[in-house]
Parts: C-alpha cells; sequence; structure tokens
C-alpha cells in the first residue's frame, strides 16, 4: 500500500486542481474560460442600463465541466447578502460545456438546490413556480447557452438556446434562484466565490 502513496497523493493534487473554478479578471476586460468568451458588459432586453461582470467560473462534477456560470449586476457587489437582498436587475449565464447534460438532472439539481437554501415553508410556496421553471428545460447539450435574466417588478426571463421560455414571477423566486449559486449551500463553495470576484484560496 505505501509503494502506492505517491501516486495517490499525486491524483488527490490533480482532483483539487481540477476542480477548481476560474475566476474573474478585471473589471471592463472581457474573459474566456474554457474557450468561451465572457463578455465584461451585456446589455439586456428590458433594462435601461448595463450589467457588469461580477464573477464567472466553471461547475464541475467530479472530473467533468458541466457549465460556465457567470454573474451580472448593474455594479460589482462581493457580498453575498447584498447580491441576495437587492431588487435590482441581475442575470446568471450557464454555457454548457458537457456533451449532454439530462433533462432529470438538470430538474433534480434545480429541486436539490432550492431545497438545500430555503426553509420548508418557504420551498413549499415556491414549488409551483419551481415547477413551471422545470417544465421549461429539455437535455442540454454542448454549446447551450441558458440565460436567467430577473427584470424588477416582472420576474426572472428564461430564455434557453436563443428561445424565450417565459417568465417566473417574484422577486422571492429570484432571490432563491440565485441561492443555488449564492445562498448558504451553494453548488459548489468555490463557484460561490468567483460569482462574487473573491480570491479562491
Amino acid at each position: 500500500m505505501c509503494k502506492f502513496a505517491p501516486f495517490l497523493r499525486m491524483l488527490i493534487c490533480i482532483s483539487l486542481f481540477l476542480v477548481m473554478p476560474s475566476a474573474m479578471a478585471a473589471p471592463d476586460k472581457d474573459i474566456e474560460i474554457a474557450g468561451v468568451n465572457v463578455p465584461s458588459r451585456i446589455s439586456m432586453h428590458g433594462v435601461d442600463t448595463k450589467l457588469v461582470l461580477n464573477g464567472a467560473g466553471i461547475r464541475y462534477k467530479f472530473f467533468f465541466k458541466v457549465y460556465i456560470a457567470a454573474l451580472y449586476l448593474p455594479k460589482v457587489e462581493n457580498s453575498d447578502i447584498e447580491v441576495l437582498k437587492s431588487k435590482s436587475p441581475n442575470r446568471i449565464l450557464m454555457h454548457i460545456t458537457y456533451s449532454e447534460v439530462p433533462y432529470k438532472k438538470l430538474v433534480d439539481g434545480w429541486v436539490d438546490g432550492f431545497r438545500n437554501n430555503t426553509s420548508k415553508s418557504i420551498f413549499s410556496i415556491l414549488e409551483p413556480r419551481l415547477i413551471q421553471f422545470n417544465q421549461m428545460f429539455s437535455n442540454l447539450h454542448e454549446g447551450d447557452v441558458v440565460l436567467l435574466d430577473y427584470l424588477p417588478g416582472k420576474g426572472t426571463r428564461v430564455t434557453i438556446k436563443g428561445v424565450e421560455k417565459g417568465i417566473i414571477k417574484g422577486a422571492d423566486f429570484n432571490r432563491a434562484l440565485l441561492s443555488v449559486w449564492l445562498g448558504e449551500n451553494p453548488v459548489t463553495e468555490e463557484l460561490k466565490s468567483v460569482l462574487l470576484g473573491l480570491p479562491n484560496d
């Protein structure tokens, strides 16, 4: 067993390296993650001002790159609490990098993310809208892009592969949706850190 120890240590080190998401670059400069250009600023239909890139990184599942996530806000904000309580517009961009993400995996991921970051009473209120949200999805493939845009006073607009699927009403729904990445139990702590533009030590 001992003679394999250096090899095992090497595998562990490689694993830790692979699960580290890519951090955000300097403000006002587009960045490239896994060969995908992530703009520093975007225009969002229905919003008068441009949004700025707050942070971006890769969602890993084991050794596999599942998607690139980017968070856009009216101004850079490093506090999860401030982002989650804000009533300003925002965008979560998901650029799929894996060959196929099955519908069931997506639905299970959304449900787990909402359950892990809301109380039972809040989840029960959100569940009918979460079902509506899940019904907008299908299998996703490498290169597909999902845009989750919060429009104050309207709700979360869902656009998948360039097709607008509808709007889920409620600031509470958007807050829970953002919590999937930024809540107390995010999809990964590393991705939460880079989306908030924090050092990922």
